[in-house]
């Protein structure tokens, strides 16, 4: 396939802030992409971009983010570090949640300049509370603080090996997604979870032990493409867990999105 034919799928940039006192890239702010998210995107032929933040006061020439919209077919926000409580209007409950508001100005503006252009958004860990935060919902700051008898779902001495079962809803795009199933067993690596759900969304899975939300996606059909799931897909390798879903239907579900929206954008 030539690269001209290939879809461009942009991928939110992952922030490590200036840092005087790290020993590599002294004082100096990076962006980057994990690597299992970008290999998960070209795994079906997709290009994956990372997209930078413009750098604001500080920035040279006149990039912006609407130039990226335009320019790719769609977006995946992936995981990292937590979403700011300061961006769904309360106050960190402690120091250690105090999330990352610079990264999330970012990607509400980026979330904003692809529904401006009409292509579709995917979200994963992070990016499912970044899309219900960016369309007026809130946030669990810690489950286990605000979920009485939840289940545990970060274990860091298993990571991305920490498996739980997600009930489908019945009549949902991921129930189509994945026929005559009821129950998904997925990976599990995330302390905060949707609280009060955006108006914009529909609830697709919730945890079988705890309820709480594990995939969203928008209500309204007609409209650009917007969803997102709580567990983190690119990390379902084979032979991580036999038993967990194979999470290739959601990506080419999104990636049909993205190729729908080209011929009504090139009329």
């Amino acid at each position: 396939m030539q690269a001209a034919s290939r879809l461009k799928i942009g991928i939110s940039a992952c922030f490590m802030h200036a840092d005087p006192q790290r020993a590599l890239f002294t004082g100096k702010t990076l962006q980057y992409v994990e690597q299992s998210i970008a290999h998960w995107v070209m795994s079906t032929g997709a290009l994956a971009v990372m997209i930078p933040s413009p750098g604001g006061a500080t920035q040279r020439g006149d990039v912006t983010l609407d130039h990226y919209a335009q320019w790719l077919d769609g977006l995946v926000l992936h995981g990292g570090a937590d979403v700011s409580p300061l961006s769904y209007g309360e106050q960190p409950l402690q120091e250690r949640w105090v999330g990352d508001k610079i990264r999330d100005e970012y990607e509400i503006d980026l979330v904003a300049a692809f529904e401006r252009q009409g292509k579709p958004v995917f979200g994963v860990c992070r990016g499912l509370q970044l899309l219900n935060v960016a369309y007026g919902g809130t946030l669990y700051q810690d489950i286990e603080t605000q979920v009485p008898r939840s289940l545990r779902h970060r274990d860091a001495a298993v990571y991305d090996k920490n498996f739980h079962g997600v009930e489908i809803v019945a009549g949902s795009r991921l129930a189509a997604l994945y026929p005559g199933a009821q129950r998904l067993r997925v990976n599990s690596i995330h302390h905060q979870a949707v609280k009060d759900l955006a108006p914009e969304f529909e609830i697709e899975a919730v945890s079988h032990d705890d309820g709480i939300v594990e995939a969203i996606r928008r209500r309204d059909a007609s409209r650009p493409f917007l969803a997102a799931v709580q567990w983190h897909p690119e990390f379902h390798l084979p032979g991580t867990d036999p038993a967990a879903i194979d999470d290739a239907a959601l990506l080419e579900d999104f990636l049909a999105a993205a190729a729908a929206a080209l011929p009504k954008l090139s009329k």
